[in-house]
């Protein structure tokens, strides 16, 4: 039984040596692979064939081992705040319009409040914060809440629908901690990047990924169309939140995830810094909407069959598609039919980037753009320029009890139409706001609708719907141009 037991010992001991060796010898194997032998000199020749293998290795110390985001987190997220968005409805009765019921119930029902949560970035110690606009849309109040606590009262000083953000202000004594705005288009796809913000309500919360991809086109969430795509986890909440490069500067406000389920698949957008800095420095600079360079033009993609009649070797660029006789772009030459490439030596791949890249410089500014013109390629410097305001004229807000109370219109003119996010050919009057609650909400009409007729009547001046809406008839007929459609209504009201 003892020689038994030796033995099994004698055994065990050796097959843990030959696992001591064969551990040292496979570490030795993985630190020859990358270059990291004891034996290999600089100028040996099986040393790496580039640097760049010397930069993917195991770690070598227990500090290696332990290194963690924690500082850059540390120092980004008392910027991250939550907004808190709330408004009262108020709900019809379900009485209304019943003679007898109405007279045992008030034809209001009290208001409900609704609110909403996000996250915000603090971009400056003064107290301006980045959120989406659709965290704050139709709010009667918005609270911005600091990690160490403390909530304050915001104002809202912009909001831009398209782009889906808003820059709300808060006040203190003292200053607030803030977050640079990085450059986003240093950003290539592979970098790592975290994501801050409040999902689902449970607390700030920080996850990381990489960048999926960049310049995202198409994806429904709003007509801007140049997101940056990450894998960090974003889920309901984090919009307005912070996506975070390796350096600790906002390089994205979180927007939007791609779910069938409501939760992070690893699919999340985010919309440039470079984008939220233009409409930052609109706000500072005391403006209530963030307003584009004008062109005069308007774009399309290129198709391939359109690529190959021109020439290019893919498609690529904004195909021309028109342009106005006294804007900057037939100052330069532009034509129809002319694709432009480049602009400030950026490659320019469809009608979206070329928005993108203008929307972010500055008016009265000059831009350089790459075009190709009649089988010729071309630069051309334009002069960009705020859009025309167009003929004199005020809004009107329409009374009473038809269709349209509770709508403001105004004659389009290039500015409103680009306010609106109407193309610049776009004419006609236009409705620019609706009052909550009033009829004209009731029925679904929205600012960017072109009012062309009512009742038979054409409809070429604020004043001249006017008019026509204070008719003494309660049938009504009308025709609305929505997103280039035409739309016929015929309805009792």
């Amino acid at each position: 039984m003892r020689r038994l037991i030796l033995a099994l010992t004698i055994a065990a001991t050796a097959l843990a040596a030959g696992l001591v060796q064969a551990q040292e010898q496979t570490s030795r194997n993985l630190l020859d692979l990358f270059g990291f032998g004891s034996e290999r000199t600089e100028g040996s020749s099986d040393a790496p064939p580039n640097d760049e293998r010397l930069q993917r290795r195991l770690p070598f110390s227990q500090e290696e081992v332990q290194l963690s985001y924690a500082p850059l987190v540390a120092e980004a997220a008392p910027a991250v705040v939550n907004v808190y968005a709330s408004q009262q409805v108020r709900s019809r009765s379900p009485f209304m319009g019943d003679p007898f019921f109405e007279q045992f119930f008030n034809r209001q029902m009290p208001p409900r409040v609704q609110s909403s949560l996000g996250s915000g970035v603090m971009v400056d110690g003064t107290g301006y914060v980045v959120t989406n606009n659709h965290v704050i849309r139709d709010a009667d109040e918005v609270r911005v809440a600091l990690p160490d606590g403390r909530e304050f009262t915001s104002q809202i000083l912009l909001k831009d629908e398209s782009l889906d953000l808003a820059i709300l202000k808060i006040e203190a004594d003292e200053a607030f901690p803030s977050i640079v705005l990085g450059d986003s288009d240093a950003l290539e796809v592979g970098d790592l990047v975290l994501a801050i913000g409040n999902p689902f309500g449970v607390g700030q919360t920080t996850t990381s990924g990489i960048v999926s991809a960049l310049a995202r086109t198409h994806i429904g969430i709003s007509d801007f169309g140049f997101f940056i795509q990450t894998d960090a986890a974003i889920n309901p909440g984090n919009s307005g939140g912070a996506l975070v490069n390796m350096s600790g500067e906002v390089v994205g406000i979180n927007t939007a995830i791609f779910s069938q389920s409501g939760g992070s698949i690893g699919i999340g957008f985010a919309i440039p810094s470079n984008m939220v800095r233009a409409v930052v420095d609109a706000a500072k600079s005391g403006s209530d909407y963030f307003e584009r360079p004008y062109l005069g033009a308007t774009f399309e993609p290129v198709t391939p069959q359109i690529a190959e009649a021109l020439g290019l070797a893919r498609p690529r660029g904004a195909l021309v598609a028109s342009v106005s006789a006294d804007g900057p772009a037939a100052g330069a030459g532009l034509r129809p039919g002319d694709v432009v490439l480049a602009l400030n030596e950026r490659a320019i791949e469809h009608p979206d980037a070329l928005g993108y890249r203008l929307a972010t410089l500055a008016i009265g500014s000059t831009a350089k753009l790459g075009v190709l013109s009649q089988a010729q390629e071309r630069n051309v410097d334009i002069t960009l320029i705020r859009a025309p305001e167009g003929a004199a004229g005020g809004a009107v807000t329409i009374a009473g009890s038809s269709p349209f109370a509770g709508a403001t219109v105004e004659t389009l003119s290039p500015r409103l139409a680009q306010r609106l996010r109407l193309p610049d050919r776009a004419r006609g009057v236009a409705i620019v706001e609706i009052e909550r609650s009033s009829p004209a909400a009731s029925l679904g009409l929205r600012p960017g609708d072109i009012v062309h007729e009512v009742n038979g009547a054409e409809i070429d001046s604020p004043e001249a719907l006017d008019e026509a809406a204070s008719a003494p008839t309660r049938w009504w007929r009308f025709t609305l141009e929505r997103e280039g459609r035409l739309l016929r209504q015929a309805l009792r009201f």
